[in-house]
């Protein structure tokens, strides 16, 4: 978080994606809310997602990658004990970091319209929470707001110095509407910086090196596996749907063999021939 150059982080709604970010190279993963919303239950991002579903995702992430995890935990799930225990068992699932946020319960995904927001001081008591809870010293916590789309600018930026001063490692004010409030941000709170680059979101899209040149710490592309992969699965099956047939549409596929590459299936290959029952003779 304190180099020069930004982290830039994508984010997995699976282990399979999971999989993928770390085979690909990239140094850590955003596990996303929103995508495993999208992706597990099939609903919007509107904090339906329950603690137990995100620790199971966690949990499955960590069992096939070794990368460090930024957990995106929404609003902590309830209130300052309750963020505690999500420290917890987050990071007991293999967590690295955790982000939460002051919207109210049930949150909204922080691109949509009518969020609302609790008091700094609910907030400021959930960060003395997390950073109470957590086990590990390196075990990073995030603080977002979302105070800028229902307080204005001004407001967001104090909040996040708040946040600051009260232990949050990283502070994150999501959804800049400017390139001009994308620049503020960094210049007015020292400390290491998020921004989420959502596509058709309410952020400006920019490039790694102009947000390298003002100052942010963190980049994260939370669901551009899941948008790729949504519009990867529109193309082939609209066009099996209207042909009957694939096989236009194969350089839009995975092939076999690399689909069983990412999921390690040799491995399993292997353990099954060290396993299996060897006939000897007098048996």
């Amino acid at each position: 978080m304190n180099r020069h150059e930004p982290l830039l982080v994508p984010g997995a709604m699976n282990a399979l994606a999971a999989r993928i970010i770390e085979d690909i190279g990239f140094e850590a993963i955003y596990i996303t809310g929103a995508g495993i919303s999208n992706s597990y239950l099939g609903l919007p991002d509107l904090g339906i997602l329950s603690l137990t579903d995100l620790a199971n995702h966690v949990a499955a992430v960590r069992d096939v990658v070794s990368l460090p995890l930024i957990v995106d935990a929404d609003t902590g799930f309830g209130n300052a004990l309750n963020v505690g225990r999500t420290v917890k068992i987050l990071e007991r699932m293999g967590a690295n970091a955790i982000q939460i946020e002051d919207q109210t319960f049930p949150k909204r995904c922080g691109h949509f319209n009518n969020k609302q927001v609790i008091s700094r001081d609910e907030m400021v008591q959930k960060i003395h929470a997390a950073t109470d809870a957590r086990q590990d010293g390196e075990f990073i916590i995030i603080a977002r707001t979302d105070a800028l789309a229902v307080l204005g600018f001004d407001e967001a930026i104090n909040r996040a110095l708040q946040y600051f001063e009260a232990g949050a490692d990283v502070t994150f004010v999501e959804a800049p509407q400017s390139t001009e409030e994308i620049a503020a941000i960094p210049q007015k709170i020292s400390c290491p910086q998020a921004i989420n680059m959502v596509v058709g979101g309410q952020t400006p899209l920019m490039s790694l090196k102009e947000l390298k040149q003002l100052n942010y710490s963190l980049v994260i592309y939370a669901n551009t596996a899941l948008q790729s992969a949504i519009r990867g699965m529109q193309i082939v099956l609209k066009h099996l749907y209207k042909s009957g047939s694939v096989m236009d549409v194969l350089d839009h596929l995975a092939s076999l063999d690399e689909r069983q590459r990412l999921v390690s299936k040799h491995v399993f290959d292997e353990l099954e021939n060290k396993y299996e029952i060897k006939e000897t003779q007098g048996t």
